[in-house]
């Protein structure tokens, strides 16, 4: 394999990753000349913030769910769409982002992105309600699918190719040392101030990337590409994800609503084939249907689906356990959750030399067992804070960390390389949507299992909900624990289950005999 192929497949690989996940191969963009040596540093600093604020966002607000529930006074099924929102137009737009600063310019698209996320942050912080809240969520989401995209490309625009990779490196760490901070961070500000602060935070930061950007960054675009953007798809792709979530969710009501569930499934499931169709006849589809002809693609998709999905359900369901049955604090939840981020940064690269060693089969398996056991441990519900939730965190943790490069090289040496950055963006937009639909499956389950396991008709308990446990001592807590774990403990198994599929996969489509792999090997 070329050099560029392998430093493309390489950097790729090490970056992509829930917590700086891009839609293309930045190394491979070729742009016109690189900005001056002294505003460079300006360049890093404007990407990393605007970096910083969606992928920081993605992990504080769970932090801030059960204390949004009880100040806004509002159900679990519409918490999953507070998170749900963001998830469906970052995941269906991201793809049309990352085009549309290729056509019309990377340092205006992303100035946009970082102007619409900065006024949805402000419609978050002052939302009277939650369904107030929830569509500022989807506008927030819109304006991360415009700047993400960018960040890599106008590293790659403004760096030239000796310096390149420091430049992406520093951006990478960079990355992910503020999003391993993150939950700690928005962990103080909901307890020194109150949940709407997570979202404040975003103006200072978005105004000084602004700032950066139109003083330092130089614009630039691809001269290359013609043909419109994939408008179609794109809204299809939002209308047929956001009908199944719906529907997915709305099994969390403990009362009707079976048949409209029906006509929302059926209706997303009709959006899908519409998409699917779309792309097939696209001029520049969002999702080349050539790149699934190839097994070892597909099946490195459909591994992200489920282990980041294991992992985007375990992530909205254990601050929940943590503050409403262990009563930590939000301070404390975000300190718990610390180590994910570091752990990730620290062994992502080491399991990305293994895999460059030995083939991607090895680690992805291994890492999707640990993610299964780690999933596993939460679902015992084991009291001791330590045995309980650290050690299944650490385990989760490390096994994430073993799959985040080897998943990315798998899915970059399977694709043609004229197709990598197609590649890169759908399975970075697989990793986004996984984590929608997991919400809403492990959301529901947990839901209907609660409800079932306290009754429906019990009058006592007919106003509380799924997620909210009254304080200790009150003479419905004990019952309304026992049902609590046990419905976390069903969502906690199903990620279990999404764990051992994943490695399933791995064994048995990822196989060391592949030429692709023994290629990349090489």
């Amino acid at each position: 394999m070329a050099a560029t192929a392998q430093t493309r497949i390489s950097v790729a690989g090490a970056l992509h990753r829930p917590i700086c996940p891009e839609g293309r191969a930045a190394v491979a963009i070729e742009c016109g000349r690189p900005c001056p040596e002294r505003t460079r540093p300006f360049v890093l600093a404007a990407t990393i913030l605007a970096s910083a604020m969606a992928f920081i966002d993605a992990t504080i607000v769970t932090i801030a769910l059960p204390s949004l529930q009880v100040d806004l006074d509002t159900n679990f099924l519409a918490l999953q769409w507070v998170v749900n929102a963001y998830a469906l137009s970052l995941g269906g737009l991201i793809l049309v982002g990352g085009g549309a600063g290729d056509r019309f310019g990377r340092r205006r698209v992303f100035v946009i992105g970082i102007a619409i996320f900065a006024l949805a942050s402000l419609a978050c912080a002052l939302a009277p309600t939650v369904e107030a809240l929830i569509i500022a969520r989807g506008i927030q989401g819109i304006g991360a699918a415009l700047l993400v995209p960018q960040s890599l490309a106008i590293i790659a625009a403004a760096f030239p190719k000796a310096v390149r990779g420091r430049a992406i490196g520093i951006w990478a760490g960079a990355s992910a040392l503020t999003t391993a901070l993150g939950p700690p961070l928005g962990g103080f500000l909901i307890d020194a101030l109150d949940w709407r602060s997570v979202f404040w935070i975003n103006l200072p930061l978005s105004a000084a990337a602004i700032w950066l950007a139109l003083r330092y960054i130089p614009e630039s675009r691809d001269e290359t590409v013609s043909g419109p953007l994939d408008w179609l798809g794109g809204a299809l792709a939002i209308l047929a994800f956001g009908f199944l979530t719906v529907g997915l969710t709305r099994l969390a009501e403990t009362s009707g609503g079976t048949a409209i569930t029906v006509v929302l499934l059926s209706a997303g499931a009709v959006g899908v084939v519409l998409f699917v169709r779309c792309e097939a006849r696209a001029a520049n589809p969002l999702m080349p249907l050539s790149l699934f002809n190839n097994r070892v693609f597909t099946s490195a998709n459909v591994m992200t689906l489920f282990l980041y999905g294991a992992l985007s359900g375990v992530l909205f369901l254990l601050p929940f356990d943590l503050i409403e049955r262990r009563g930590l604090s939000a301070t404390e939840v975000g300190l718990t959750l610390l180590p994910i981020g570091i752990i990730i940064g620290t062994l992502s690269r080491v399991a990305g030399a293994w895999a460059d060693r030995n083939g991607p089969r090895g680690p992805l398996a291994i890492g999707s067992v640990l993610v299964a056991v780690g999933a596993a441990g939460l679902a015992f519900g084991v009291t001791d804070f330590w045995i309980g939730v650290m050690a299944p965190v650490v385990l989760m943790s490390v096994g994430i960390a073993l799959v985040v490069a080897p998943l990315t090289t798998a899915v970059m040496v399977a694709a043609p390389d004229t197709q990598s950055g197609a590649a890169s963006g759908v399975n970075n937009a697989a990793s986004r949507l996984a984590g929608l639909f997991a919400v809403a499956i492990i959301g529901a389950l947990a839901s209907v299992v609660f409800f079932n396991e306290i009754g429906v008709g019990n009058t006592a308990v007919a106003d509380l909900r799924f997620g909210t446990l009254p304080d200790t001592g009150h003479t419905d807590r004990a019952v309304l624990e026992r049902a609590f774990i046990q419905a976390y403990g069903a969502a906690m198994w199903i990620a279990a289950a999404w764990g051992l599929l994943a490695a399933l996969i791995a064994l048995l489509f990822l196989r060391p005999a592949e030429p692709e792999m023994a290629s990349a090997a090489s």
